[in-house]
């Protein structure tokens, strides 16, 4: 796999896992130790009593141990995914990720353990003597067939769910699809013809979980590197495999998908011929799931057979198969309900509920989170985003409420509607936050313009950009200078092929850039002579102009010169977009508690109750590009009437103005800080407070407080800042601060794009 990638990826990426601390993972204390008490409680002598309680009743470690939300993700690293087999050292990356991607989609804490074992029975006992620690185990990577036994034993052994991603994530995703896809047939699971090309453990249990939801097992017909699996075959047979094997002299791929309603593809990259599908029973569904090359690219296939449906693995096609789109919200619902198994039962309710997310109206958030499109449910989308905040909604009730109808249950949820509501807490706290804008950014690339093009930060940003196909930059600075520095840290950038270049010393545009800035800003000061000036030498002043000429579509710029003076500029030359009296700044936190949005951060020192008032519905329309609903809080040092300085009565008036203007806004205030934060402190302050939950816009008095607010929580909270999105300009254009990061920039060029995308 690290074959196809580019050098500058593979440096980023060991530059990614070794810095600022090594690997990707950290333990945090959940409980306060500000004092002896603290300590006293947290160990000796206060664990004693909770020791006792568990002693005396083992179920107690569920409310007094963090065990269940602890996973472990265990491997022997000898089948990991596009690197085959690596060993269990080697793996230890992967299984790092595996535990970032189920804290962040839902909350669940992982330990990642690395066996070094390739017996079955000594793997077997080394995890069965782990039940005491985990709340449930998700096996990784083994290979088969030593995956079968090393789950079916450990499942009859361990009294926690035990669950083979490799094998059952797939299956699951592949069923819903298939669901879907018949449905759009117009077929039945009991009438149709299912092929693989694979016979791998994710090919086994797809096929496992579509008979158990209906499909009969004489019509599935099995193939791997040997050709078909068929009764009386010798080499590479195992018991599982000869479950499927079929009395039959066919002996090829070609053969047997004659007539397939399926076809499921989990083996190598163009295992299936475009004449293959043509054999195919009207409307197939095509599965072509190999990484990252498919057993069929997707345009041969439509080629070949108009009338497909197709799924592959891959991001950059429709319908992807990725298992995060099930293990995080399937352990999620068994941990919740105490579950000691994850049966059949369970799986099924999870590609049922994936099945019907596909098939519900997308919302709006959703929609204008990929960038407005409101795909419906059809050919392009037999199954869910991967990204679809509606997920853990979904699936992990529907999962809960299997494990208590099957008996399997040992906490079982009293109130189910009030547990899908209460699942609301992770959505949007992943930090994949800007997964939306990214997706929507690279389905409409713009020409995005930088300022600063000869900064490292912004060639190495720009680097990103290009291999992740978010924008075509053009890039403001000396060529010989931006080609030196390309070459000094080693980026594979080429002028003209990956972006293009406005030399302000000579470029061919720069007596009409002199033109139109006179045009634009000649009754703002600006003089033929200090036009000529600065279109030489002043990169913001260059980079709006091209803006406004259309020679881009979007502009990030300030890395160099203060912000107010870069922000003049902007004003001058760029102006206002309609219903906008002035500018201003929102910046977006990205936190462990999840995203926050702080107005205005950078621009207005002390805006009036009318500025506020406009500020608060513009900030609003940008949080909801995030696919996010805001919900705004009025901040300020007193909470409803409580005080009467005049920010606070700014800000009571401010609210009334919202009110009037958006009515349909969820807004409240004015409020202090952790008021916003928490309903417990808002229900005592004012019980019938407009806003409900937690706020996710903060709207600041002044200046002096959302600047304060922000940098305080960029460190303290060791948060990663997204802007500030500049609010209001005529066209998309953005201010970058002295400590932006390269990531930084990549992250502001995407929103850029999609401003540019919807202007």
């Amino acid at each position: 796999m690290a074959d196809n990638v580019s050098d500058e990826l593979k440096s980023s990426a060991l530059f990614y896992h070794r810095n600022p601390r090594p690997g990707k993972l950290e333990i945090q204390p959940t409980k306060p130790l500000g004092n002896q008490r603290d300590l006293a409680l947290a160990y000796t002598p206060g664990v004693a009593i909770a020791c006792e309680a568990i002693a005396a009743d083992p179920d107690q470690a569920a409310e007094l141990t963090a065990r269940q939300n602890l996973v472990a993700v265990v491997t022997n690293g000898t089948a990991v995914l596009g690197l085959g087999a690596i060993g269990p050292l080697a793996s230890k990356p992967v299984m790092e990720g595996k535990a970032v991607l189920f804290k962040k989609f839902a909350g669940i804490d992982v330990f990642d353990i690395e066996i070094e074992e390739l017996n079955v029975d000594r793997m077997v006992d080394v995890i069965a003597a782990l039940e005491p620690t985990f709340g449930g185990i998700n096996l990784e990577d083994i290979k088969a067939p030593e995956c079968f036994d090393v789950e079916d034993k450990l499942k009859a052994r361990m009294n926690i769910p035990v669950f083979h991603d490799d094998q059952h994530g797939t299956a699951i995703i592949v069923a819903s699809a298939v669901l879907n896809a018949l449905e759009i047939g117009g077929k039945k699971l009991s009438e149709i013809k299912v092929v693989t090309s694979g016979a791998g453990a994710a090919a086994l249990a797809t096929l496992n979980l579509l008979v158990t939801l209906g499909v009969p097992r004489e019509h599935i017909w099995v193939t791997d590197i040997e050709g078909v699996v068929y009764k009386g075959r010798n080499t590479l047979m195992d018991r599982w495999k000869e479950v499927y094997a079929q009395e039959t002299d066919k002996r090829t791929l070609a053969e047997v998908i004659e007539g397939a309603d399926v076809v499921i593809g989990l083996s190598a990259a163009g295992v299936i011929k475009p004449e293959m599908l043509k054999s195919m029973a009207p409307n197939p569904l095509i599965m072509a799931l190999a990484n990252p090359t498919p057993e069929i690219m997707p345009e041969l296939a439509r080629e070949a057979r108009p009338d497909a449906l197709i799924c592959t693995g891959r991001s950059d096609f429709p319908n992807q198969v990725n298992n995060v789109l099930c293990f995080p919200y399937i352990f999620r619902g068994a941990l919740d309900v105490g579950a000691s198994t994850i049966n059949e039962e369970m799986k099924g309710a999870a590609v049922r509920a994936i099945a019907a997310l596909a098939r519900e109206a997308p919302s709006d958030v959703v929609a204008r989170a990929y960038g407005g499109e409101a795909r419906p449910f059809g050919a392009d989308s037999l199954i869910p985003s991967p990204f679809d905040p509606r997920l853990i909604l979904r699936i992990a009730p529907a999962v809960a409420k299997a494990a208590m109808e099957s008996g399997v249950a040992r906490r079982p949820v009293a109130d189910l509607d009030a547990y899908a509501e209460s699942l609301g807490r992770f959505v949007f706290r992943s930090g994949f936050i800007m997964k939306p804008l990214f997706a929507a950014a690279k389905a409409s690339p713009r020409r995005v313009a930088y300022a600063e093009g000869e900064d490292e930060r912004v060639l190495r940003a720009v680097q990103a950009v290009v291999e992740d196909k978010l924008a075509r930059p053009t890039l403001i600075g000396r060529p010989a200078v931006i080609e030196a520095r390309l070459k000094r840290f080693g980026l594979s950038l080429a002028a003209g092929r990956d972006f293009d270049l406005i030399n302000p010393e000579d470029d061919p545009r720069y007596r009409d850039y002199v033109q139109t800035f006179v045009e634009i800003a000649g009754r703002k000061g600006i003089t033929p002579d200090a036009a000529r000036t600065l279109v030489r030498t002043n990169a913001t002043v260059i980079g709006s102009i091209a803006l406004m000429r259309g020679d881009v579509d979007a502009l990030l710029c300030g890395l160099e010169g203060r912000f107010r003076s870069n922000l003049r500029h902007i004003s001058d030359i760029v102006g206002l977009a309609p219903g906008h009296q002035q500018l201003a700044a929102m910046s977006l936190m990205i936190t462990s508690k999840g995203p926050y949005f702080l107005a205005d951060t950078h621009v207005r020192p002390d805006p009036t109750a009318e500025e506020i008032a406009e500020m608060t519905i513009s900030c609003a329309n940008h949080v909801k590009r995030f696919g996010i609903t805001p919900k705004a809080a009025l901040l300020s040092h007193s909470d409803y009437g409580s005080g009467d300085t005049d920010s606070a009565k700014k800000m009571r008036a401010a609210l009334a103005r919202v009110r009037e203007m958006a009515p349909d806004l969820e807004v409240d205030g004015e409020m202090a800080a952790d008021t916003a934060l928490s309903q417990m402190i808002r229900d005592r302050v004012y019980p019938g407070a407009a806003l409900k939950g937690e706020a996710n816009l903060l709207v600041m008095p002044n200046l002096d407080a959302a600047n304060i607010a922000f940098q305080f929580v960029r460190i303290l909270a060791d948060a990663l800042p997204v802007g500030p999105i500049l609010i209001g300009p005529s066209k998309p254009v953005h201010i970058l601060t002295p400590s932006v990061t390269a990531r930084g920039i990549v992250n502001l060029t995407a929103v850029a794009v999609v401003e540019a995308q919807s202007g």
